[in-house]
């Protein structure tokens, strides 16, 4: 067996990362089955308290990349899990709708960096040809915290009560902020374990402080950012709203819905990893971005479109847990690609090339759950929210074709003389 390297340490930290950030977001929507009787909330309400997380987690998505990128991710990661871990805390302690609302909104505050963070740290620890699978590995996580949030949330609600889930979650995280800063350093070659053999496999490292081209980054990576806001909106309706789906649509127990939901999520795990493994393996027979990343985003949303069809034309539990399997499946094979798309376009400031495309997930996790909420309380009908998601996917097809994942702007850097021309 080879020895474990160093980089694979950091990626299984970042997986722990991801893994964690989800499931302190997205235990509130199996939450709240406990505290929205509790505190006689409507649908549009408990919408609400899903997306209030994401106003400041919109915000701070390229702030938090440019923080990362100017200071470093180990830093920026120690902070904000100190902070999105306090957070947790205070969901548990909420005694009605407007705390509710504002200890979600301190978790968004504390997990806005996060993901801008990671992704500026990759750029330093994974080799070129492995971004995809990093990024792909690494949202695994993130999935796997999906599919263990119903079940984990749901045992330890009927055991203690919805509080105690919140306290939970809240003391694993603060313990990954404890490893990651005994553990991690900011660049490769500092690391005291690094050999010169992985070293030398690794990109070479930038400059500690580089000059953003925010114009022309803005352009490039505005069409990543719409098609990632339609990506996104189908996935905050997944997060937010499956666990009640099958609770409500089919009458489930909590217990039963936890399965399911949780069945769904976990074919998210699949895409996921897949999808990274694939968009590398894309890129090293072709040797071209665009039919690894765009072309492949491209496929996959117009397969996410055609498994969720037959949601729409019957009502059957056995359809539809299918058919919103494979629908996020095919959703989350993009995320490798797409997320590798920022360091694939500005390797010197990925945490800001990506704070700027999450800024469109982050609006859709703003809207997505209330528009969905409101749907559902207005038509009282749980099909109608996958509807809308259906159209926006179709879109997104289009769309993808319009991303450019080539570099260029290390070479516009140079010229202008803010990053250095490697080598000089």
């Amino acid at each position: 067996m080879k020895r474990l390297r160093i980089r694979h340490i950091v990626l299984i930290l970042l997986s722990l990362l991801y893994f964690l950030t989800y499931l302190d977001r997205v235990n509130v929507s199996t939450a709240a089955a406990g505290f929205a009787g509790q505190f006689h909330l409507s649908s549009t309400e408990i919408g609400l308290v899903f997306s209030a997380f994401a106003y400041p987690y919109l915000l701070l998505q390229i702030i938090g990349g440019w923080v990362s990128d100017r200071f470093g991710a180990r830093r920026t990661l120690i902070a904000s899990g100190v902070v999105w871990a306090g957070a947790t805390v205070l969901t548990g302690m909420a005694g009605g709708l407007l705390s509710l609302l504002l200890a979600r909104a301190l978790l968004g505050f504390g997990e806005g960096a996060a993901f801008p963070a990671a992704t500026s740290a990759m750029s330093r620890w994974v080799p070129r040809e492995e971004r995809g699978y990093a990024q792909g590995i690494t949202h695994a996580a993130a999935r796997i915290g999906n599919a263990a949030a119903p079940t984990a949330i749901v045992f330890i609600m009927t055991t203690y009560g919805w509080r105690e889930s919140f306290y939970a979650c809240a003391a694993l995280s603060f313990l990954w902020v404890v490893l990651w800063a005994l553990t991690f350093t900011e660049l490769p070659k500092d690391h005291p374990r690094i050999t010169a053999q992985e070293l030398a496999e690794l990109p070479a490292p930038h400059v500690e402080r580089v000059s953003v081209l925010w114009w022309p980054l803005f352009r490039r990576m505005l069409p990543v950012t719409i098609v990632y806001f339609c990506y996104g909106w189908n996935l905050w309706l997944f997060l937010s709203w499956i666990p009640q789906y099958f609770l409500h649509s089919y009458h489930l127990d909590l217990k039963q819905s936890a399965v399911f939901a949780s069945g769904v999520f976990l074919a998210g795990v699949v895409g996921d990893t897949l999808g990274g493994i694939v968009t590398d393996k894309l890129l090293k027979r072709t040797g071209d971005l665009k039919r690894a990343r765009s072309w492949m985003v491209a496929a996959c949303m117009l397969l996410t479109t055609l498994a969720l069809i037959p949601l729409m034309l019957t009502h059957s539990l056995t359809a539809s847990l299918v058919c919103l399997s494979t629908g996020f499946f095919f959703a989350e094979m993009t995320v490798g690609p797409m997320w590798a798309i920022p360091m694939d376009v500005a390797p010197a400031y990925s945490g800001t090339a990506s704070g700027m495309m999450n800024t469109g997930s982050a609006l859709a996790a703003i809207t997505s759950p209330v528009v969905s909420g409101y749907l559902i309380d207005r038509y009282g009908n749980w099909q109608l929210p996958f509807l809308v998601t259906m159209i926006l996917m179709g879109i997104t097809v289009i769309l993808a074709l319009r991303m450019r994942p080539e570099n260029g702007f290390e070479q516009q850097g140079a010229v202008l003389g803010l990053i250095p021309i490697k080598g000089r």
